[in-house]
């Protein structure tokens, strides 16, 4: 029996976010006596047991941010001279894959992968710039380019945006299939009857806008007294949201839930998701919001490229709370049937995992022969 190809994927810590959570997805679909994921990364992360289990291994080195610019390509350089037994990199970092397959290339490293997942930069003038720098060294450096959308591609990769492979945020559908049991479980769990619930799942930066998410909820709150507000995740805004919400005295109406494992469940609890990012590559959570058939309000800065066909987005420009609020009221009036039904909508659009898995494990196979 041969041994199973190992590739390298480089992220900052593994994890809930959009990206790793695509990768994991991968990672567990993908057939591991063929293909075997190591991982690169700079700090600990929620998946990493999850990854020892699967047979992966997990590298550290410290990120630019602790160590200087020149630490951190000095850490780079050291890892792949010494690591240069991979075939394939897999970098995940958006415009900071520069400087990885730069350091991977030069150590011969054969394949360099660089994939989008977003459509803008984190950060202040400092950090996008430096960022920007980083980018400059991709397109020498990259052997294969991939992303999430188009959009994706054309924020990353510019005009070579149309040599980009588009690889689907793929799910399972089943895990998100509307159950009403589910639903009532979860809502008894959270301590909800039969209030309106508006969900959000995301990282707390400033590219998620939910400063703008809850000055929509104070306002839609005032109309309808009977409603929630959960917002699962965690992040460096955590603490600004939450001081927001106490001078909005909203206290008892917005729920924290924190990093959670169960969302599929999560989701059946919601009546509404309410997602007002200012840039997205090609958000998970808005594929996973339409498997569990729930109606979705978000930005039109999000590419439409989101949009399964189910019927269940609506995108509004961010220029005035007043329109959301109105439209959440629109909503909030509707009787929507869930049905299981959108999940082969969602098949046919190639979101199934499972096909994702097979295609990327074919373009690695046939690219380490």
């Amino acid at each position: 029996m041969s041994k199973p190809i190992r590739v390298l994927h480089v992220v900052v810590n593994m994890n809930r976010g959009g990206a790793e959570t695509l990768v994991m997805n991968l990672y567990r679909n993908i057939d591991r006596t063929k293909v075997q994921f190591d991982f690169l990364t700079c700090k600990e992360g929620i998946f990493d047991s999850e990854i020892k289990e699967l047979g992966g291994t997990i590298h550290r080195i410290p990120y630019v941010s602790e160590v200087g610019h020149f630490g951190y390509l000095k850490s780079l350089n050291n890892f792949f001279s010494t690591n240069n037994e991979y075939t394939i990199v897999h970098s995940h970092l958006n415009r900071m894959s520069g400087f990885v397959l730069r350091a991977a290339k030069r150590a011969g490293i054969r394949y360099c992968i660089t994939h989008s997942h977003n459509t803008g930069g984190e950060g202040g003038l400092l950090a996008k710039g430096y960022k920007w720098y980083s980018g400059l060294f991709i397109p020498s450096n990259s052997d294969y380019t991939l992303a999430c959308s188009q959009a994706a591609a054309k924020w990353l990769f510019g005009r070579k945006s149309n040599d980009a492979r588009l690889l689907n945020n793929g799910i399972e559908p089943e895990m998100f299939s509307y159950s009403p049991d589910i639903r009532m479980r979860k809502r008894k769990e959270l301590g909800i009857s039969d209030q309106i619930v508006i969900g959000h799942v995301g990282r707390f930066t400033k590219q998620k806008n939910h400063m703008f998410l809850i000055e929509v909820f104070a306002e839609f709150v005032k109309r309808k007294p009977e409603s929630t507000l959960l917002l699962c995740g965690d992040g460096v805004l955590r603490k600004d949201i939450e001081r927001k919400v106490y001078e909005l005295n909203l206290q008892k109406e917005v729920k924290f839930l924190g990093v959670r494992s169960d969302i599929n469940q999560l989701l059946q609890a919601f009546d509404l998701f309410l997602f007002p990012s200012l840039h997205e590559g090609l958000p998970v959570t808005l594929i996973e919001a339409q498997a569990a058939g729930i109606p979705c309000l978000i930005s039109d800065e999000i590419t439409n490229e989101v949009d399964m066909g189910l019927d269940l987005l609506k995108f509004l420009e961010l220029t005035s709370v007043d329109s959301w609020v109105a439209e959440l009221e629109n909503f909030s009036m509707e009787q929507r049937e869930r049905n299981t039904s959108k999940l082969k909508m969602l098949r046919d659009k190639g979101y199934d995992i499972k096909n994702t898995a097979s295609w990327l494990e074919d373009f690695y196979i046939s690219n380490s022969r």
